[in-house]
């Protein structure tokens, strides 16, 4: 998603190119003031507070926060090291008793300077990230990361061999960074007999918490947000088929999953639960 993940341009398999002479790095890091007060909490206390947060982008990565050291607390050495193919040696920490919550690179690279003296924070070790006092889930926010839903009159048809499970004239494209094009159809214009849920939600820090659907013998070739986060609202119950997985035709042009778009099933953050992600 975003600058760095899926297609973006510092992906691995990014859709464009750089219109450069010289061929880039194989891989590129990006590191950016963040400009926005951003929290850590654990054990029911802050463990960082800062208004001068880092965000490194890093290929195939979801965007991570760095924080000064001298706005974190509670750092526990656990005299581990690692070492990061680009960064260097890496010293963890644990916090509130949690191994492995938290790093710090102490042999950067001169051109990584940016990154000097700042600790990050492993998501899923820790109780909750804010931005000022609200909660923010699954990854720190890409400011590059974005979703634009667009009507339309071209003619969908979803098919399961020779039964038609969706036909319509009027879905809704959803176009999201990093990400091909994918087609929502109004419950209306689908043969919910088709549809069979299935357990198994996965979570979209930027749409919410997605439903899944057996088509016949075609597992998971379906999905929808029950209650779509009001960013994404009009898409809100619509059906989204998968084109490899199921036959989905637009305009009689029959569609195919684009490389590079397989989804890595996101689960919600610690001790958040399903209920909490739709307030």
């Amino acid at each position: 998603m975003g600058l760095s993940w899926q297609q973006g341009p510092l992906g691995a398999k990014a859709v464009g190119r750089f219109l450069t002479p010289e061929p880039l790095p194989e891989r590129l890091l990006f590191a950016e003031p963040l400009r926005r007060r951003m929290r850590v909490k654990h054990g029911g206390a802050w463990v960082a507070d800062s208004e001068d947060v880092v965000l490194l982008h890093e290929p195939g990565r979801y965007p991570v926060a760095y924080f000064p050291r001298d706005d974190v607390t509670g750092l526990e050495d656990e005299a581990r090291t690692t070492n990061h193919r680009d960064l260097g040696a890496t010293t963890w920490f644990a916090v509130g008793g949690t191994k492995h919550a938290a790093w710090q690179h102490t042999d950067l690279p001169g051109h990584a300077s940016e990154l000097e003296g700042r600790v990050a924070f492993a998501w899923r070790a820790m109780e909750a990230f804010y931005e000022e006092d609200e909660r923010i889930v699954g990854h720190a926010a890409d400011p590059y990361h974005r979703v634009d839903i667009r009507r339309t009159s071209r003619h969908l048809v979803v098919r399961d061999g020779e039964r038609v499970v969706a036909d319509t004239k009027r879905p809704l494209v959803l176009y999201e960074s990093g990400f091909a094009p994918r087609w929502y159809v109004p419950r209306e214009d689908v043969d919910a007999s088709a549809l069979r849920h299935v357990e198994g939600e996965t979570f979209c820090p930027y749409k919410g918490l997605a439903s899944y659907y057996d088509i016949g013998d075609r597992r998971r070739a379906a999905w929808s947000y029950p209650e779509a986060w009001a960013e994404v609202g009009p898409v809100k119950d619509w059906v989204s088929f998968e084109p490899d997985v199921v036959d989905v035709y637009l305009d009689d042009r029959k569609l195919a999953l684009e490389a590079g778009q397989t989804v890595v099933p996101h689960g919600v953050d610690r001790g958040l639960t399903p209920e909490e992600v739709q307030r």
